[in-house]
């Protein structure tokens, strides 16, 4: 098996993928044209990426079966193309969230103290105490969570240790829940903006948190209140930022923008970058040796968990909710040809499945297979699967949508 590491990774991730005796090739200066060419040249079967855009075009007719996202958001790969390949993509969640929880907090004390002005006042040999000596300071104020994932659960540690309440908002987050957390807890972003004096940003860039934060956010917001966002750009509408900002109703804290660039190193000219009391910082959320370290482990045992057995964890674009309806449980013999049976009953029927797990038994002698399908099969095929003499039973049970949303 052939792995491409197409990005800047640790040494002791590197080893512990040479360790599994795969071949191994490094390269992490390859982007666009030189990537796609890299990949159907060498033909890997395992893509390691962090930063680095993964488009459609390189993924066509390709040998990988594995793209891992050395981090926590997949947004910069095409995972539309990847399923339709039968591309599995993977990433690292929660392994950054102590690196990006201290840096939204260092935004947060770079805010209320304007750390940065008098760091760049005195450099210029301006000495103005009276200027800056004005600050609300944190203790007593409220921080509103947007997103209550491992991040945002971070942050509530650390809001807590200066002395602040802490208020969120997540569409899973209940009311007992956010009591055993000692927080608050808001319907929706407009409510948590009306209640907080720092509000900072921990969702997923979805489909449904695209332009979450809209003008009647910013315009909710207390005035002289601070706004950290160490997420994804996209999450929040940059018009209604910007309007905030220049009607000096806020001060903000950044680590990502629109339009960024793509590299390392490059040239930023959004609007964002001259404005007053917006501090910002260049993409650096999950860069601590502690995070990296983390991620590389991770990514060592997803490719090996690929390479021993073709399944990886955390895959994130594996829609089960989406499109199974029903999950049909047969409790069979373990012996050779039934669960053939039963899917052959199933495509008679017209029944897709999306998903099987077949769990042997102790013994080896009897297992449970549990089939997710796209339609509850007839009861004149559930009856003929019943009747394979190596069926003990099957049931079908429909799956519970829940519109809870973990961000």
């Amino acid at each position: 098996m052939r792995v491409l590491v197409a990005d800047k990774f640790e040494e002791s991730g590197l080893n512990g993928l040479n360790a599994l005796g795969l071949e191994v090739a490094y390269k992490p200066s390859l982007k666009d044209d030189s990537l796609n060419q890299a990949i159907h040249d060498d033909q890997p079967n395992v893509l390691v990426v962090r930063s680095t855009q993964v488009t459609a075009p390189m993924i066509a007719e390709s040998s990988l079966g594995l793209i891992v996202r050395a981090g926590a958001g997949t947004n910069t790969i095409d995972t539309a193309a990847a399923s339709d390949r039968g591309i599995l993509v993977t990433n690292c969640p929660g392994k950054n969230s102590f690196a990006v929880a201290e840096l939204a907090f260092g935004l947060i004390l770079a805010c209320d103290r304007h750390i940065p002005d008098n760091v760049q006042e005195l450099r210029e040999g301006r000495w103005d105490k009276k200027r800056f000596s004005v600050a609300r300071g944190l203790y007593g104020r409220t921080l509103g969570l947007i997103g209550l994932g491992r991040i945002g659960q971070e942050m509530i540690n650390r809001a807590k240790a200066f002395g602040m309440n802490v208020v969120a908002y997540a569409r899973w987050l209940t009311p007992d829940v956010a009591a055993a957390l000692g927080i608050g807890r808001a319907d929706d972003p407009v409510l948590l903006a009306q209640m907080s004096d720092v509000a900072s940003v921990h969702v997923a860039l979805t489909k449904e948190t695209r332009d979450l934060l809209d003008d009647k956010f910013f315009e909710s917001l207390r005035p002289g209140s601070i706004f950290i966002n160490t997420s994804r750009a996209e999450i929040v509408k940059q018009s209604a930022l910007v309007t905030a900002v220049r009607a000096g109703r806020i001060t903000v804290g950044l680590d990502v923008f629109e339009d960024e660039p793509t590299g390392a190193q490059g040239e930023y000219s959004g609007d964002l970058k001259n404005l007053p009391n917006v501090y910002c910082t260049h993409h650096i959320g999950a860069s601590t040796d502690q995070a990296q370290e983390a991620v590389a482990s991770e990514v060592v045992r997803i490719v090996r968990d690929y390479f021993q057995g073709g399944t990886a964890p955390n895959v994130v674009n594996i829609k089960r909710a989406e499109v199974a309806t029903h999950v049909l449980v047969v409790r069979h013999i373990d012996r050779v040809g039934v669960l053939a049976g039963v899917l052959g009953r199933l495509k008679d029927e017209g029944v897709n499945v999306q998903e099987m797990e077949n769990i042997i038994l102790g013994g080896a002698k009897a297992a449970i297979a549990q089939i997710s399908v796209d339609k509850a099969p007839s009861p004149e095929a559930l009856h003929r699967i019943k009747m394979d003499d190596a069926v003990f039973d099957a049931s079908v049970f429909p799956i519970r949508r829940d519109s809870a949303h973990p961000s």
